[in-house]
């Protein structure tokens, strides 16, 4: 499999799970910031809830109980009362208003509700300015508080449905079960209490009554049949007591018509009172009980806010290690190409060069030639061969080891290389025997560079592993031919120069021969070398 493939892989192994993994993520983060705004909703909810329900059951009727008594009895201190009930309501009003959640998150007829609570809070300030100016002396007005308190349990009602947590909804639906049933039980003792205080001749405002009535089942069948928390037990254990049973029975007698004694009007007159003062407290514990559901709510939406942060910041750091991962594994492959690529150069390199003198071998220097005749082939009229070999270096190797002679292939081999030419291909031809291709050389040409090479052979001083400092010298034979493209085989020129170095060795040694100048082959000689045997690079 080759890198580029196996660094695909690689990367796709990491990279995939990962991006599995980060879409897995995303859907969580998505899914938690989902939850945390409903639970966000949810408190801000709980806290409308609770004000609103607080208003409905404590402030108005607060307000409206201080205006009647100073309407019955106006004195400074009730005026202190009156204004004190004022200012507690425009209080929690504007904290009602203060909590309610942006207007995104309501519907239409949340909406419709709190312009029609508006407009009634805007009737409670007109008829407070009415009080102040004395207009409402012996009258009441209470209709217009009554009416505030009505719409102020719209709103809360009209909240339900926006709800997502079942706890928060449940207990949403016990404050309202008690609101209504409060305000039934309310309007019933009011008008009932009005009815039996005008005497024979007054008349039953039977519509009213019956409204209190219907408020007063809506109320008990939020309750039923919405919960079953202990609130809502005691309610229902309380009206089942025997002189509550009883007031509701003297309650459907006035609906029917009858007029009570006034015994049996006092009974059910302390009955109502005490049966609103019961529900009151059973409205502000559960408004303080949403109120406190509305911090835990809060809470955890901390909770879940901080595990979104967690978690995000767990994805980024994943993200960030994986990135390093993928970078550093990248480097590692690109590093291993390199080094492979390297290998493969070194192997090349080695495959064509002669590890010791690190000139070309026979393998290197057949391709090197072919390459070099090729080139030469439009602008060299001659090639000439040099071939040379260190004289008695057999001693040197039984005399001073074979490291001696490893020294001395190596020096020898780089001061050739630097008295060659640098457009001429040497090449170690075996042993201590070194072959030099000169293109565009004729033998004489060639022998003048061998002299300078053979000079300086002389005149080194090697120096060997044991410290040591050896002087050789060396023999050469030279031969040449015309260039020409037909014919590249040059085997019988390393004969001739093989040739021609027997000659210097037999002459001495340390000394040039220059074989006779080969002529050009005739063309079947031509044909012959071209496709016979021999040296030929063509093949």
């Amino acid at each position: 499999m080759k890198f580029e493939t196996i660094k695909r892989v690689i990367l796709a192994a990491i990279m995939l799970p990962f991006v599995f993994m980060l879409i897995e993520g995303v859907v969580v983060i998505r899914s938690s910031v989902t939850q945390y705004r409903n639970l966000e909703k949810d408190r801000q909810f709980a806290d409308v809830l609770a004000r609103g329900g607080s208003i409905a059951a404590t402030e108005i009727l607060s307000e409206i109980g201080a205006t009647r008594r100073y309407l019955a009895r106006p004195n400074s201190r009730t005026a202190a009362d009156m204004l004190q009930s004022r200012v507690t309501l425009d209080r929690e009003r504007r904290a009602f208003y203060a909590s309610l959640p942006s207007r995104d998150a309501l519907d239409e007829g949340l909406v419709g509700e709190l312009s029609i609570l508006s407009l009634a809070y805007s009737r409670i300030i007109a008829a407070r300015s009415a009080v102040d100016q004395g207009r409402y002396t012996g009258s009441d007005p209470g209709s217009i508080y009554w009416y505030a308190a009505l719409k102020q349990l719209a709103v809360v009602d009209a909240l339900s449905p926006l709800i997502s947590d079942p706890v928060l909804l449940e207990k949403s639906n016990q404050l309202m079960g008690i609101l209504l049933t409060y305000y039934g039980e309310r309007l019933i003792t009011g008008v009932g209490t009005r009815y039996l205080d005008h005497g024979v001749s007054a008349r039953l405002p039977v519509e009213l009554f019956v409204q209190g009535k219907v408020m007063l089942g809506e109320g008990m069948d939020h309750m039923v049949f919405h919960s079953s928390a202990p609130i809502v037990r005691d309610i229902v254990a309380y009206l089942g007591r025997s002189n509550q049973v009883k007031a509701n029975a003297i309650t459907d007698a006035i609906l029917a018509g009858s007029r009570p004694t006034g015994a049996v009007h006092d009974v059910w007159a302390a009955a109502q009172s005490e049966r609103m003062t019961f529900l009151q407290q059973k409205m502000i514990e559960a408004a303080k009980d949403i109120h406190e559901t509305g911090e835990n709510l809060s809470m955890r939406s901390h909770i879940h806010l901080t595990r979104i942060l967690a978690l995000c910041a767990g994805l980024l750091i994943l993200a960030t290690l994986v990135m390093v991962l993928a970078a550093k594994g990248l480097r590692l492959i690109d590093r291993l190409t390199q080094d492979r690529e390297a290998l493969v150069g070194e192997l090349r390199s080695a495959a064509q060069t002669d590890l010791l003198t690190g000139l070309y071998n026979r393998r290197g220097f057949e391709v090197a030639a072919s390459a070099l005749l090729t080139q030469a082939e439009h602008g060299s009229r001659w090639i000439s061969v040099v071939l040379f070999d260190l004289d008695h270096f057999k001693k040197i190797n039984d005399i001073n080891g074979h490291d001696a002679g490893d020294a001395v292939l190596r020096q020898v081999a780089g001061v050739a290389r630097e008295n060659f030419r640098s457009f001429d291909l040497l090449v170690r031809h075996g042993g201590e025997e070194f072959l030099a291709l000169l293109p565009d050389s004729t033998p004489d040409d060639a022998a003048i560079v061998a002299e300078r090479v053979r000079l300086a052979i002389e005149a080194a001083e090697i120096p060997l592993p044991s410290g040591d400092v050896l002087k050789v010298t060396a023999s050469f034979g030279c031969a040449g031919r015309p260039n020409e493209a037909s014919n590249r085989n040059f085997e019988d020129l390393v004969k001739r120069a093989d040739l021609a170095l027997y000659a210097a060795k037999a002459s001495g040694r340390n000394c040039i021969v220059s074989g006779p100048t080969l002529p050009a082959p005739a063309q079947e000689e031509r044909r012959k070398a071209a496709s016979g045997g021999g040296f030929d690079f063509r093949k």
